[in-house]
């Protein structure tokens, strides 16, 4: 798979075969992620990368802690909620999401699944924890810069049959990943990536987000004559 290829179709994956991702193509995934560009080559990221028995033990203290109220704990700054055409975007995949899942507005009980499964990190047999070092928590462009990190990972993933979704879920109890993973306090939660082979029987598995036309959010200057 090219890389034109790899980013037209890459979608975000939501459900998860129980087949085991081998150790070895996982490094060679972030071997390939590892070639980001990063401000000044500061290379700000550090990955912590789950499988097994401690990942269960994530989503098990994720889900319990959120059911019984205990506020959601990140260790960077949350966002704000999103107005105007970022809300609209946001609706509108969740509306189809909910309905390729046959998810009903006033299916109370389905709703909640729904959203429980992302604190259990969709039940993907891997979960990439990534951090970067608070020495640079308030330079917004080690953010940026694991970003650009992030979204590699999930491409070369891609491109080796393997599916994935950026998952800030998975984090939003913060103390209960960096207990278990052992996080050392030196590093900062940044977001974590849910990663496996795709169950193709999973309807949410083939929704494909709609993205704006070029002209609309680009503009070209200097090009005329």
């Amino acid at each position: 798979m090219n890389l034109d290829q790899a980013m037209r179709e890459r979608r975000s994956i939501r459900g998860f075969s129980d087949r085991p991702v081998p150790r070895a193509l996982l490094e060679e995934i972030v071997a390939l992620a590892n070639r980001a560009p990063s401000s000044m080559n500061t290379q700000p990221w550090r990955l912590h990368v789950l499988t097994g028995a401690p990942l269960e033990r994530v989503r098990k203290g994720n889900t319990e802690r959120m059911l019984a109220g205990v506020p959601p704990s990140r260790e960077i700054g949350d966002y704000a909620a999103y107005e105007g055409a970022h809300r609209k975007r946001q609706i509108e995949i969740a509306v189809q999401l909910f309905e390729d899942m046959g998810i009903e507005r006033h299916d109370a009980e389905k709703r909640q699944d729904w959203v429980m499964r992302g604190f259990r990190q969709f039940d993907a047999p891997v979960s990439v924890v990534v951090c970067f070092d608070r020495s640079l928590l308030g330079n917004t462009i080690a953010h940026f810069d694991a970003g650009a990190m992030t979204f590699g990972l999930v491409l070369a993933a891609w491109a080796r049959g393997l599916g994935a979704v950026i998952n800030g879920q998975g984090i939003m109890q913060s103390p209960v990943v960096r207990e278990v993973a052992n996080i050392p306090e030196d590093e900062v939660i940044l977001t974590c990536v849910a990663l496996g082979w795709p169950d193709e029987a999973f309807a949410a598995n083939a929704v494909v987000s709609r993205r704006r036309p070029v002209e609309e959010f680009t503009r070209f200057i200097g090009f005329e004559g």
